[in-house]
């Protein structure tokens, strides 16, 4: 059986941080591939501050182009309205293929706000990574709290975590300032050549 972790998330820009978990996921549970999966409309945060839908496709295509256990997706951006992860999985659902979620310690938390959380972990083996510093305990009240509510236990991937962020590049573009050695070379062109995050507020 084939066995496969769907990563989504809004890749605003995509950068190293992600790409790293995505191999330290990879290899900690000997999976066949990791999916990205850059969401269109992500339900908890507005749009004001995204790039285009189809320009974080191209960039996280970009970055994942060398990796030869690394594909892209593009199901949330051809489905209307907000990008939920039930729908994905449902979509993605394979005979004779395993699904992982691969998802943040502050996700997990948060997931009884999702969308049919119970649904979300039925269809995938839910993958935690725990932030590096964060403090995270699978046996706080408020993960067992979850887990009491989805029904499952997660797995808990203990990955390397470098301390890049999203925002920091997107303000580091808005003020001129260097972006290489954060995201793939590939990705910093796309973004210089198509102008993104050059205004406040992106």
């Amino acid at each position: 059986m084939a066995r496969t972790a769907v990563f989504g998330g809004s890749f605003n820009p995509i950068h190293y941080g992600h790409l790293l978990l995505a191999d330290e996921v990879l290899d900690a549970l000997e999976l066949d591939r990791v999916l990205f999966v850059p969401a269109a409309q992500p339900p908890h945060k507005p749009n004001a501050q995204l790039a285009p839908a189809r320009d974080r496709y191209a960039m996280v295509e970009l970055a994942v182009a060398g990796h030869p256990k690394f594909a892209v997706s593009d199901l949330e951006l051809r489905r209307a309205g907000p990008s939920y992860t039930v729908d994905t999985l449902d979509a993605l659902r394979i005979p004779r293929e395993e699904l992982f979620l691969i998802v943040g310690s502050e996700t997990f938390l948060d997931l009884l706000t999702w969308r049919t959380p119970r649904r979300v972990a039925g269809l995938a083996q839910i993958v935690v990574v725990p932030r590096a510093g964060s403090a995270f305990d699978p046996e706080s009240v408020a993960a067992r709290k979850v887990v009491q509510e989805i029904g499952d236990e997660p797995l808990i991937v203990r990955a390397i975590s470098l301390p890049i962020s999203a925002s920091d590049l997107r303000r580091r573009v808005r003020e001129g300032r260097s972006i290489a050695y954060r995201l793939p070379e590939a990705v910093a062109a796309y973004i210089q050549a198509k102008r993104l995050y050059r205004a406040e507020g992106s």
